[in-house]
């Protein structure tokens, strides 16, 4: 896309960016109407940031305060320039205040087909997640309160007694249905209850 002026073209580039946490990706910096030499120039002269492959940051615009979440999720994006990872699982939980942080990885899930190898300190779980399993939060996509206590139901690494406080605290808070409530308990398998106790004691 060809813009009649420089200003026309930042201005295009800095509202993307300023929707994804002051980040945007060299795709998005050409549809704004910046050819590749234009972004590596403003890259040295320091008005952009590289801050990964093909993912670049606006210096000076706020940081977010889940800056490292937005990052993933544009790392995740595929061949389409669309972000393929959800946050989900015992980041989601803690995104949901639904429970205390029991590890400081960030867990994101991801389609079976994903191939990039996940940085440090972040776990990928692979599967399919139907639209309405996940949903918009502050420039990233997140698992809904369900489907991430159906994901942690079955985790050995959640301790049963805090994964009992978090669906009844979901429960107390509307997030999910009583019926919801009663399958969840259910769900809790005994392989995953002896593993619980046993890392409880």
């Amino acid at each position: 896309m060809t813009y009649r002026s420089q200003k026309a073209a930042i201005r295009t580039l800095t509202t993307r960016a300023a929707a994804q946490g002051g980040y945007f990706t060299a795709k998005q910096a050409r549809e704004a109407g910046y050819a590749a030499s234009h972004l590596a120039h403003h890259v040295k002269a320091g008005n952009f940031e590289r801050v990964g492959h093909g993912l670049y940051r606006i210096p000076g615009m706020p940081i977010s305060e889940h800056d490292d979440l937005i990052r993933l999720s544009l790392w995740s994006r595929g061949h389409d320039d669309q972000p393929q990872a959800v946050v989900s699982h015992q980041t989601a939980l803690r995104l949901y205040d639904l429970g205390e942080l029991i590890t400081s990885d960030t867990h994101l899930t991801v389609p079976t087909s994903f191939r990039k190898r996940a940085p440090r300190g972040c776990r990928l779980h692979k599967g399919l997640l139907a639209p309405d399993h996940s949903k918009s939060m502050s420039s990233f996509r997140v698992t809904t309160p369900r489907r991430t206590l159906e994901d942690l139901s079955s985790d050995p690494s959640m301790p049963q007694e805090q994964f009992l406080k978090s669906i009844q605290t979901a429960f107390d808070r509307g997030m999910i249905r009583r019926a919801q409530l009663k399958q969840l308990l259910m769900d809790l398998t005994p392989r995953r209850e002896s593993r619980t106790k046993k890392a409880a004691r």
